[in-house]
C-alpha cells in the first residue's frame, strides 16, 4: 500500500480538526476564520465548527493571549495562532507572568492548557521584524513546553499532544517548512514531548538539528557520507523537555558533536545542548563541540545579504569536516 503524504500545513490543519472533533473544549482563535485560513492551516474550520469555536481577534496579541488564558480557566483548550512570532512579544507579560506560572501559583490545583502556534518567516526579504525564532527564550521558562517540529508527521503529532494535554505549550513553526511533505497517518495520534528522533544513524559524529535546520542537516550528512564520514542526525523535536538521554547516548558513541540551531549563536538552544554534553560525556569527546547558528545580528532585508546570514547545508558540512579532521 502506498503511504499517504501530505504537507506540513495540511498536517497542522488535520491535527486541529481531529482534536476539535475529539474534544468539544478545543477552540481556535486569531485570523482563523478567513477563507484561506492561516496559511491554509485553519481553512474550513469555521464552516465546520461555527464561530462559537473558531474566533477572529483584532490584531492585539496581548488581548488574544490573555483571552486564551481566561478561557482555559473555564475548562476550554484554546489554540491561538501568532502568524508572526516577532509580534507575539506584545503578549510577553501574559506568557511569562501568568501562563507559565499558573500551575505553580495555584499550588498544582489548576492548569491552563493553552496552545500557541508561533510562525517564523524566512526568506523573501522578511527582514528583522518577521523572522526571529525565539524558541530559546521560551525554553528558558519553567512551566512551558516548547516544540520545534521539523516534519509534517511531527507537526501533527505534537500539536495533537498539546491540544489534548494539560500543559501550556508554544509550538514554533518555520514558515518555509509548510509546503514540505511527509508520511502522515490519517488517524489521530500523539507524540509525547521529550522524545528525540534519530533521523539518520551514524558512528563518526552526532549532528543535532533543530526545527528548520533538520532538512539542511540531512543534506549535509549526505555530503559527509560521500567522503566516508558517518553522521548521526538527531532531531530533538521538543526543547522543553529536552531528551538529554538520546543526545548524550549518541555523543558517547561518536565522540563528536555539531549542533545546528535556527537562532542566534549567543545564549541559545545550541549552547544549552553543548553544555549538557560537556557535563555528561565531556571526557569522551574527540574534538570540541561546534555550533552552526545565525550570527548575532538582525536579519537583513536584502535577499543577497539574507543568503549570507542564513547558514545552509554547506556551512553544516564544513563544521562536520572540521570536527572529524
Amino acid at each position: 500500500m502506498q503511504e499517504r503524504r501530505i504537507s506540513y500545513a495540511d498536517a497542522i490543519l488535520e491535527a486541529t480538526d481531529q482534536a476539535m472533533s475529539i474534544s468539544s473544549d478545543v477552540i481556535v482563535g486569531q485570523l482563523s476564520d478567513l477563507p484561506s485560513g492561516m496559511f491554509g492551516t485553519t481553512a474550513g474550520l469555521v464552516e465546520k465548527y461555527g464561530h462559537h469555536r473558531v474566533h477572529d481577534f483584532p490584531v492585539a496579541e496581548n488581548l488574544m493571549t490573555a483571552v486564551a488564558l481566561g478561557t482555559a480557566l473555564t475548562g476550554h483548550r484554546p489554540l491561538i495562532v501568532h502568524h508572526r512570532l516577532d509580534f507575539m512579544m506584545y503578549s510577553i507579560d501574559v506568557i511569562v507572568n501568568w501562563l507559565s506560572l499558573w500551575y505553580f501559583k495555584s499550588n498544582g490545583k489548576s492548569n491552563v492548557p493553552v496552545t500557541i502556534r508561533a510562525i517564523v518567516g524566512k526568506g523573501w526579504g522578511q527582514g528583522p521584524q518577521h523572522s526571529k525564532s525565539l524558541h530559546s527564550w521560551f525554553a528558558h521558562l519553567p512551566g512551558l513546553r516548547v516544540a520545534v517540529p521539523a516534519t509534517a508527521f511531527d507537526a501533527k503529532g505534537l500539536l495533537m499532544e498539546s491540544l489534548l494535554g494539560a500543559t501550556p505549550t508554544i509550538i514554533v513553526e518555520g514558515r518555509n517548512l509548510f509546503s514540505m511533505t511527509d508520511h502522515v497517518p490519517e488517524e489521530p495520534y500523539r507524540i509525547p514531548f521529550g522524545r528525540a528522533f534519530v533521523r539518520r544513524s551514524g558512528k563518526d559524529l552526532t549532528l543535532v538539528a533543530i526545527g528548520t535546520m533538520v532538512p539542511l542537516a540531512l543534506r549535509a550528512a549526505e555530503l559527509a557520507q560521500a567522503e566516508g564520514i558517518s553522521v548521526e542526525v538527531i532531531d530533538p523535536r521538543t526543547l522543553t523537555p529536552l531528551d538529554h538521554e538520546t543526545i548524550s547516548g549518541s555523543v558517547s558513541k561518536t565522540g563528536r558533536l555539531v549542533v545546528a540551531d535556527p537562532g542566534w549563536r549567543s545564549f541559545g538552544a545550541a549552547g544549552e545542548i553543548v553544555t549538557v554534553i560537556a557535563e555528561t560525556v565531556g571526557n569522551k569527546l574527540k574534538s570540541n563541540p561546534t555550533r552552526v547558528t545565525h550570527p548575532d545580528s538582525h536579519t537583513p532585508m536584502s535577499m543577497t545579504l539574507e543568503s549570507k546570514f542564513y547558514p545552509d547545508e554547506t556551512n553544516i558540512y564544513k563544521a562536520i569536516r572540521a570536527s572529524v579532521r
